[in-house]
Order: C-alpha cells, then structure tokens, then sequence
C-alpha cells in the first residue's frame, strides 16, 4: 500500500537553500516575482466562489490548508487577508524559516513540519493550496487523493504547476535553470511535470471537477507575471470537491 509521497531527494534540494525564501533576490526570486499574481489569483477566486463582500479581511474565518508552503511566501499573504492558516512541509529547515519570519512579522500561522497522508485532522479545510507542488512529490496521484481528503464537500482547491511541453523544457529547465540562472540547476526534472488533462483526470477520481484553467506567464520586457491564455508553460486551476 502507498502510504508515503515524501521525496527525499526533492527535500535535501529545497532544505539546502531555505536560508535563501525571504531573500527577493536570492535563490527564490522568481517566486518572489510569480508571487502577487497568485496571491491575487486565489484571493480573487475565493472571494468569487463564497461570494465575500468584505474588503477588510476577506479571507475571515475561512480555514486554508498551505501544502509545500517553504518559507511561507502564501501563507503570510493569506494570513494578513484575514484566513485561518495551517501550512505544512516535509522539510524541517523551511518550516523553521518560516515559523521564524512569522514570529518576526506577529503573524499566528501553524506550521507543521509534515505531508498531507500524515495528518490527523478534526475539521476539514475550505481551501487547500498546492502550488508549485505537484511536479516535486513521490506518488501524484496517491498525493492528490490525500489532499482531496483534507478538504469540505464544495471547497476549492487550487493547484498551480508545470505543464509537460517541449516549449516548458526549454523555458523552465534550459532557460530558467541552465541560461538565465534564475533557479538552481536541477531544480525542476521534465519527467514529473503534468500536462492540464493528466491534473484533471486524476482530480475527477477524487471528486475534485475544475472550475477554472488558466496560464500564467512571463514578460522579459515589464519583468512581470500575467494570468495568460497560454498554458504551454505555467498553469494554474482552481478545482472545486463535489
């Protein structure tokens, strides 16, 4: 039986750099970049699905799960906006970096140092955060399962990663990794990326439909992100459980 979707070689990789999470020019300064673009993408969505209408602390009372949350580049986010935030790694050193800048910015987030099979819950989440994630775990469909678990009848989860293109080779590996540095070499490996219509399938057997699909994507000039039509390279859905 499955029972594990821990990748220890992908968690030495992200443990070796998490003193960098909260440098904007360090390692991770592509996240910083792709960063306001999905805090805006989720909050807007969320707002969108449970029809808020406060501006101040829209998130108020909703509880979110932050899965392969790092440093805590979202979940601080989500915390200010006023939600109820548990994030999880597997990697001790990220949730230690990020329980420290929590601590410095008196934000209350409980951070755990875990994987979504190993969690023991009392009441389930509104909404469940998988970002950038999905392209680093052992098992996919044995994590998406365990995720689908985690969350209410009628919550949203949004999953956000790689699609498996020839054109994302070339821009996420051979160009982000190998030519413009931005990301360490190795940091991402082709062979686990998921094309839009394998994320699907897999989410459908676990009462998961989609509700949105969109690309997301890079402008050399402006040095800015943009939700995109295109969806060759970098996506991001938003599922809602049946």
């Amino acid at each position: 039986m499955k029972n594990n979707t821990i990748n220890k070689k992908e968690i030495e990789k992200f443990s070796k750099i998490a003193e960098e999470w909260w440098n904007p020019n360090g390692k991770f300064k592509p996240l910083h970049k792709f960063n306001p673009i999905r805090i805006a993408y989720i909050k807007d969505n969320i707002i969108q699905t449970y029809k808020i209408d406060q501006k101040k602390n829209p998130l108020k009372k909703l509880k979110i799960l932050d899965i392969g949350c790092g440093g805590g580049l979202l979940s601080e986010p989500m915390c200010r906006l006023g939600a109820d935030v548990t994030a999880i790694d597997a990697s001790e050193k990220n949730i230690n970096v990020a329980k420290h800048h929590a601590k410095k910015n008196n934000l209350k987030i409980n951070y755990i140092c875990t994987s979504p099979e190993k969690m023991k819950i009392k009441n389930y989440f509104d909404v469940i955060l998988n970002m950038e994630i999905v392209e680093h775990v052992e098992d996919v469909d044995f994590f998406l399962k365990t995720c689908s678990n985690l969350l209410k009848k009628n919550g949203i989860m949004f999953v956000a990663t790689l699609n498996k293109t020839l054109k994302s080779y070339i821009f996420a590996i051979v160009g982000a990794e190998y030519i413009l540095r931005w990301l360490p070499v190795g940091t991402h490996e082709w062979e686990k990326f998921l094309k839009p219509d394998e994320l699907i399938s897999i989410l459908k057997h676990n009462d998961l439909n989609l509700d949105r699909l969109d690309g997301m994507q890079y402008n050399i000039l402006t040095d800015k992100w943009k939700i995109s039509s295109d969806k060759s390279v970098n996506y991001i859905t938003k599922f809602i459980k049946n």
